[in-house]
């Protein structure tokens, strides 16, 4: 599904977390054309479907014609820069992960996947980041895996991009535990990693859901400086010894200096019809990433700029 680290207070107080059952006014803004939806991700996954679902009640709640494209690869940050080129009346948007704008973006050493050259709408929902096992096995919790690393067994662990391996590689110097970091395409592929027996653990960002609350598979550790949706108890980075987490958003953007009116109709559009738990959009959220969460405005554009500050810092701590 996904090719997904900083604390941030004032954003608890910015985060919509309750249901938004009306349809939201959009204002008088009017698209002059159709809407295209540029999608970062692959189809078929939870980006791809989220985005086709918002699209939808887009077009059923005010009337707007919104065209989905998918234009995947490189972590988001093709569907990025497409979204740049194109014209800033608020016919076209993109959703891609907040990922891409932070950590993907600095590897990249593009100057085009600059922060200013997009206009930040709103976030749909926030990863729910979860360092997955099989329930009743030799890692299903943190005393476990910490118990068999300095008994010497090899921990195979599953990542799904850059920035998570980058991650796990420096809570394995932090904490003394010694991981073999397998790379896969997607939390899915980390799922059937460690169905298979070919991993032990593995970092998954929803997809796991159904498994936990079935008692079959557990989160050894929540990746959100916050706890898990489905796992309350267990511990998060920061408390077993990481000074970064795997944090971050699904969220919509459009090319820099979109119009006022447009920007304001979409992001509040967008925001709306996810927090609302009688959309299908809504309802997917709540049932794979424990309920939406729609920031905008400042509150956006601040978690932006701290998640690139958090990734560079990143990035230093795992060079030395």
């Amino acid at each position: 599904m996904l090719k997904m680290a900083v604390r941030c207070a004032v954003l608890v107080a910015a985060v919509s977390t309750g249901p938004v059952v009306a349809a939201a006014d959009p204002g008088n803004w009017t698209p002059p054309g159709p809407i295209k939806l540029i999608i970062g991700f692959p189809a078929g996954g939870g980006v791809d479907t989220q985005a086709r679902l918002i699209a939808q009640a887009m077009e059923d709640r005010y009337g707007w014609t919104v065209l989905p494209q998918q234009v995947p690869g490189n972590g988001g940050n093709n569907a990025a820069l497409a979204v740049a080129k194109e014209p800033a009346d608020g016919t076209a948007l993109a959703i891609i992960v907040t990922e891409t704008l932070g950590y993907n973006a600095i590897v990249a050493e593009n100057p085009k996947l600059a922060l200013e050259n997009f206009t930040p709408l709103a976030t749909t929902a926030r990863f729910q980041m979860g360092l997955v096992a099989r329930a009743g096995g030799e890692f299903d919790s943190w005393g476990k895996v910490k118990a068999a690393s300095k008994a010497g067994k090899p921990i195979r662990l599953g990542v799904a991009t850059p920035r998570i391996a980058d991650v796990t590689y420096h809570l394995g110097l932090e904490s003394g535990v010694d991981f073999n970091i397998v790379n896969f395409k997607g939390g899915a592929g980390v799922m059937n990693g460690i169905n298979a027996g070919d991993l032990d653990l593995g970092w998954v960002a929803g997809v796991q859901s159904k498994y936990v609350k079935s008692g079959e598979m557990v989160n050894v550790l929540s990746g959100i400086p916050t706890p898990l949706v489905d796992s309350p108890d267990a511990p998060t980075l920061g408390k077993v010894g990481s000074k970064f987490y795997i944090d971050g958003y699904f969220v919509f953007v459009g090319p820099a200096g979109m119009d006022k009116k447009a920007r304001a109709a979409l992001a509040e559009a967008i925001a709306a019809i996810a927090m609302d738990p009688e959309t299908k959009a809504g309802a997917m959220l709540a049932r794979a990433f424990g309920g939406a969460s729609a920031i905008r405005g400042d509150a956006l554009e601040q978690y932006l700029a701290k998640d690139r500050s958090a990734a560079k810092k990143l990035l230093q701590a795992v060079s030395r």
